[in-house]
């Protein structure tokens, strides 16, 4: 156990004081330590449930402590974080081993002046059986809110503006646990059913998933990396939400695709798997590394439509037209704080920036419609400003583009009210990340 936690906690001072991301660092620190299953799954449960009730931990340590919170040594707080969260939410651990093993980590880190604070703190919480101070609901809502859920209130107050207080009060209670991990098939090499028994022969529990077309839902699924049929490119991972938007786009054989902000690719991968591998998608990013890292999935799953190449989709130009244009822009990523739950750490004053350049990207990206074409924007978060009010502004300024009605399937159920050319997914509706599509159509 306690290797789990020195796991955990690496992995957590990477996120915290070095701007890892949360899952690409936790499977890092988990190979790296050479953990079983049983340990690892630990050190995945509290490297998440402290990113995920940080804000609810840091309240208690600032009750229990008599070093001011911001004087606490980064170090120190997070073995606080990690102990705090296994009294309160991991029933299965007994008090003293979440304890000892705090006091032994901080030792083991040479923080031995420390382990007498520690041990003092928790000590401390468990004599009082573990109580402590809550807002009241009535006259402090936000604050109450964000002790509960762990969510900063500017975050609280985004959600309530664009959806209601009563929807954000659900967003928010769905934003604790693993979200689902959805693997898109590859049907250029199998098919649903055949993958989903080759998935269950390597020992994974697998489902139909509910919204999107080929698609599997999986759990208890390890190191997903190192399975046969994932080296061997009958599968990546793709949220449903993002699959979706590509199922509703319907690229067909043949047509031209431009994605212009594609990294990791997934669109681009469906798009191609739909279009059957015939035609012409061009994959663009920003950065080299990303694109490289297109070019190896796509070459994994046996596609050969996709070309990538390093663009700017704030500057536009350099390129020919497109039948359909994929325009999945940089946005606050509200939608999936529980896939990524550092995100809602973040300075949420950086959020008043990307409309403007949502917009932009959105007008450039236009420019790229053949006439007849139909063009794409999503976003991967649940925010208006930079969803339907983005959209609303581009129909406005842009009477070469019509909307787009989305033909959506019977078991899509619509839970905002917006125009038929946009579909917002909540997580705790659609058990997806809060996504954002809407489609537009150029008839000039």
């Amino acid at each position: 156990m306690g290797n789990s936690r020195k796991t955990s906690f690496k992995a957590l001072y990477n996120v915290l004081q070095n701007g890892a991301y949360s899952n690409i660092e936790i499977n890092r620190a988990i190979k790296a330590s050479q953990l079983d299953r049983r340990d690892a799954a630990l050190a995945s449960a509290i490297f998440y449930g402290v990113l995920e009730r940080r804000l609810t931990l840091d309240r208690i340590v600032g009750e229990y402590s008599s070093v001011p919170l911001k004087k606490i040594e980064p170090r120190v707080l997070i073995i606080l974080e990690q102990a705090l969260y296994q009294l309160l939410f991991l029933d299965k651990i007994p008090d003293s081993a979440a304890v000892n093993e705090a006091v032994k980590i901080a030792k083991a880190m040479r923080l031995t002046k420390s382990s007498g604070f520690i041990n003092g703190v928790l000590r401390s919480f468990l004599r009082n059986d573990k109580k402590y101070s809550i807002p009241d609901r009535q006259s402090e809502r936000l604050e109450y809110l964000s002790v509960m859920y762990s969510c900063p209130s500017r975050i609280i107050e985004i959600f309530d503006s664009s959806y209601g207080e009563e929807m954000s009060e659900d967003i928010l209670k769905s934003l604790f646990g693993r979200p689902p991990v959805t693997a898109a098939v590859n049907t250029l090499k199998t098919d649903a059913h055949k993958l989903a028994n080759r998935l269950s022969e390597e020992n994974i529990s697998v489902d139909c998933a509910k919204l999107a077309n080929n698609a599997l839902s999986l759990a208890d699924t390890g190191s997903i990396e190192q399975l046969p049929s994932f080296e061997s490119g009958e599968l990546y991972i793709q949220d449903e939400a993002s699959q979706l938007a590509v199922q509703l786009l319907n690229p067909k054989p043949g047509e031209s695709i431009i994605d212009v902000c594609s990294a990791p690719g997934g669109k681009s991968f469906k798009s191609a798997i739909m279009m059957k591998n015939e035609g012409d998608i061009r994959a663009f990013d920003l950065y080299p590394h990303k694109t490289r890292l297109i070019s190896q999935t796509a070459d994994r799953l046996g596609i050969t439509i996709i070309k990538t190449a390093v663009r700017n989709a704030a500057e536009g130009g350099g390129i020919s037209s497109a039948d359909k244009v994929i325009c999945d822009v940089p946005c606050s990523g509200l939608g999936v704080l529980r896939r990524k739950p550092e995100i809602r750490y973040k300075n949420t004053d950086e959020f008043s920036a990307l409309p403007d350049l949502q917009y932009k990207i959105l007008i450039k990206s236009s420019q790229l419609v053949k006439k007849g074409g139909v063009l794409l924007y999503s976003t991967c978060t649940l925010n208006k400003a930079e969803n339907n009010d983005i959209c609303k502004k581009f129909l406005s300024e842009n009477k070469s583009f019509k909307p787009l009605p989305l033909e959506l399937p019977d078991n899509i159920k619509r839970a905002a009210d917006e125009p038929e050319h946009c579909l917002t997914l909540f997580p705790n509706v659609h058990n997806t990340d809060g996504f954002f599509i809407s489609m537009f159509i150029r008839c000039e």
